[in-house]
């Protein structure tokens, strides 16, 4: 397990180092994404250790959420000023991010040549 987070947190770190020095306008952890799937691609393959780790933190994705809806709460006189875009934002991003999900889920299903049941 200490591997494979550690794993995780080199390609975060490696991503930010990235933005830093090229002055990218993207966040790092998805630079760091980006080269945590090039190397399994390169590799050929998910280590058991990252497969069962990550199994781990995707069931309780939950709790990693806990920090940033208390930072909120932190700024809720804002959130009540502006809550006009903070709502528009939160249903558009929701629609696109179903939208998305739903046309990778159709491309896949049709790359495969699986049947959904």
């Amino acid at each position: 397990m200490l591997y494979a987070i550690t794993m995780l947190f080199l390609c975060q770190l490696a991503g930010e180092l990235l933005v830093q020095w090229l002055g990218l306008p993207i966040p790092g952890p998805l630079i760091g994404m980006v080269l945590l799937f090039i190397g399994l691609l390169v590799r050929g393959g998910v280590p058991q250790v990252l497969t069962d780790t990550s199994g781990h933190l995707l069931r309780n994705l939950m709790l990693l959420f806990i920090p940033a809806v208390t930072g909120v709460m932190l700024h809720f006189e804002r959130v009540g000023r502006e809550w006009l875009p903070f709502l528009a934002a939160g249903i558009v991003g929701a629609a696109f991010t179903m939208t998305v999900t739903a046309l990778t889920f159709r491309w896949m299903i049709r790359l495969t040549g699986k049947d959904a049941q």
